[in-house]
C-alpha cells in the first residue's frame, strides 16, 4: 500500500499519525481533481462528495477539515453526519456520487481515526487516485501532462457549498427494511453497537421488521467507541443473550462494516461461519454463482473442511475486504468475506455491511427454521493463536533469511495437519504470526518459533 494509505483508509492517531491538514489537503486535492475530470468530460456541473462520521471526538474535526478543503476547491459537500462506512457506500452508488469519505478507523480505539475514500459506484477508491493525494500532500503532484505544487482555488459562484443530508441515512435504512425477507416478529435480538455509527440505526431496522430488540452500548460520548464492547469485545452481548434468553446477538464495529453473532446459548459466530451458513443456504436455493466462497487467508481450515463436505469451492485473497471484493467484482462471486466479520453480499452493497450481514443470518434463521448453533454444527473450527509483534520494518524482518528458515520449519512441522501464516499489518507497525493445528499447544510452539528468530535478529520493538 501506499505511504499513508492502507488497507482500509488512511488511518493512525488523531492529530499524530493523521491530522486536520492532512484532512483538508486530501479535501482540496479531491475537490478539484473530481472537478478538472469533470470539466474534461464536458460536465458543467460542480462534483459531490458525501461524507459520514463515526462517533469519534476527532469525528467532527476531520469533518470540518475535509469540508473546507472540498468546497475551498470547488466541491459541494453532502453532510450525513455519523452514520456507517456502508451507509456512505450505498449513497455514493445510488444518489450519483463522485466519490464517498468515512471519517473512521473502524475498529480501533477513540483516539484514532482514519479517513476512507470510496469512488462513485461506492467502492473503495482506486490506488492510482490515492496515490495522487499522497504525493500533494507531500507537496507536489504529477497530473493530466504538468506538475502542480498546489491547486487551485475555487472562486466566486464556483466555490462549493455544504448540505444537510441526513435524509440520505434515513434511505439507507429505508434499504435495508426493504431487504427483509421475513417477518422478525417473535424474535428476541440483542445488539451491541460498539457505541460507535450503528447506534441510531441498527435498532430502528430491527424494530420495523417486528423484532423485540436488546440494545447495549449504543450511548456514544465520544470516547467510548469500541472500548470493551462491539465485534473486539463480544463478553457484553454474550452476558445479554443468555441472561435475557434471546434467540440471537449480533455485535458490530465502530463504523458497523463488521459483524459478529452470538448463538442462543451465548457462543460466538465468527465471520467463517457466518460465510458458511449463508453459503450453504444460497447454494441449495441454486443462488451462488460461481460456486465460489471468497475468503482471506486468515480463514480458518475448519471453513475449507465443511465447504468442501459441500462442494463449494473458495479462493483466499490477501487480508483485508477491498481485496475480497476486488476478487468477487472480477470473478462475478455473489459471497465473500473476512473471519472477522466483514461480510460482503456482492448482490447487495459493495463494501462488508455489518447490519445488512445480521438481516441475512436472520433470513436463514427463518427460512430454515433453526437455531443459530444448528446452522453453524457442520464447522468444526481449528484452534488457532495470532501474535503481534511490533518492529521497526515489516519488509526486513519478513525477507530476513533466518525469519523464513523459521517458517519453513514450522510448515514441515505442521505438513497437512494445519499452517503457518506471516504477514504484516496493512495499517499498523506489527508483523502478524498466526498458527492453526489441532491443538494449542501446537499453534504455540509454531508461533513462539517465529516469532523467537524475529525477537532474536533485534527486529521487535518490544
Amino acid at each position: 500500500m501506499g505511504k499513508y494509505f492502507g488497507t482500509d483508509g488512511f488511518r493512525g492517531e488523531a492529530n499524530v499519525g493523521v491530522t486536520a491538514d492532512h484532512a483538508f489537503k486530501v479535501g482540496r486535492f479531491l475537490g478539484w481533481y473530481l472537478g478538472e475530470l469533470k470539466r474534461r468530460r464536458g460536465e458543467e456541473e460542480q462534483p459531490k462528495v458525501v461524507i459520514g462520521k463515526d462517533t469519534r471526538r476527532s469525528g467532527y474535526m476531520f469533518e470540518f477539515s475535509l469540508i473546507a478543503g472540498l468546497t475551498a476547491s470547488g466541491a459541494d459537500a453532502y453532510m450525513l453526519h455519523v452514520t456507517t462506512t456502508p451507509s456512505v457506500s450505498y449513497i455514493a452508488r445510488v444518489d450519483d456520487f463522485d466519490c464517498g469519505i468515512m471519517i473512521s478507523a473502524s475498529h480501533n480505539p477513540y483516539y484514532d481515526n482514519g479517513i476512507k475514500l470510496l469512488n462513485g459506484q461506492g467502492e473503495k477508491m482506486d490506488d492510482s487516485t490515492l496515490s495522487l493525494i499522497e504525493d500533494y500532500i507531500d507537496g507536489g503532484v504529477e497530473v493530466f501532462g504538468r506538475h502542480y505544487a498546489e491547486v487551485p482555488y475555487a472562486t466566486r459562484e464556483k466555490i462549493g457549498k455544504t448540505v444537510d443530508y441526513e435524509a440520505g441515512r434515513n434511505r439507507y435504512m429505508g434499504y435495508l427494511i426493504s431487504l427483509g425477507v421475513y417477518s422478525f416478529r417473535g424474535m428476541r435480538v440483542g445488539l451491541d453497537c460498539a457505541n460507535g455509527g450503528s447506534w441510531r440505526i441498527a435498532k430502528n431496522v430491527f424494530e420495523a421488521l417486528g423484532a423485540k430488540v436488546s440494545v447495549i452500548n449504543a450511548s456514544p460520548d465520544g470516547q467510548n467507541i469500541n472500548f470493551n464492547c462491539g465485534s473486539t469485545h463480544m463478553e457484553g452481548l454474550r452476558e445479554l443473550v443468555k441472561a435475557k434468553k434471546l434467540d440471537v446477538g449480533f455485535a458490530y464495529d465502530g463504523d458497523a462494516d463488521r459483524c459478529l453473532a452470538v448463538d442462543e446459548n451465548g457462543d460466538v459466530v465468527d465471520g467463517d461461519k457466518i460465510l458458511y451458513l449463508y453459503a450453504r443456504y444460497m447454494k441449495e436455493r441454486g443462488k451462488l454463482l460461481t460456486n465460489t466462497v471468497v475468503t482471506t487467508v486468515m480463514s480458518n481450515l475448519g471453513l475449507y473442511k465443511a465447504l468442501d463436505k459441500l462442494g463449494i469451492g473458495y479462493v483466499k485473497t490477501a487480508v483485508g475486504d477491498r481485496y475480497v471484493y476486488e476478487y468477487m467484482s472480477a470473478k462475478g462471486c455473489r459471497l465473500g468475506g473476512e473471519q472477522s466479520g466483514h461480510i460482503i453480499f456482492s448482490k447487495y452493497a459493495c463494501t462488508g455491511d455489518g447490519v445488512l450481514t445480521s438481516l441475512k443470518i436472520m433470513e436463514v434463521m427463518l427460512a430454515k427454521k433453526q437455531k443459530l448453533s444448528e446452522l453453524c454444527k457442520p464447522v468444526t473450527i481449528y484452534p488457532q493463536l495470532l501474535k503481534n509483534v511490533k518492529v521497526a520494518d515489516k519488509a526486513a524482518a519478513l525477507s530476513d533469511a533466518d525469519v523464513l528458515a523459521a517458517v519453513r520449519r514450522v510448515e514441515e512441522k505442521l505438513g497437512d495437519s494445519g499452517r503457518i501464516l506471516v504477514r504484516g499489518s496493512g495499517t499498523e507497525p506489527l508483523v502478524r504470526i498466526m498458527a492453526e493445528a489441532e491443538n494449542g499447544e501446537i499453534c504455540a510452539e509454531c508461533v513462539n518459533e517465529v516469532t523467537g528468530a524475529i525477537k532474536a535478529k533485534g527486529y521487535a520493538l518490544e
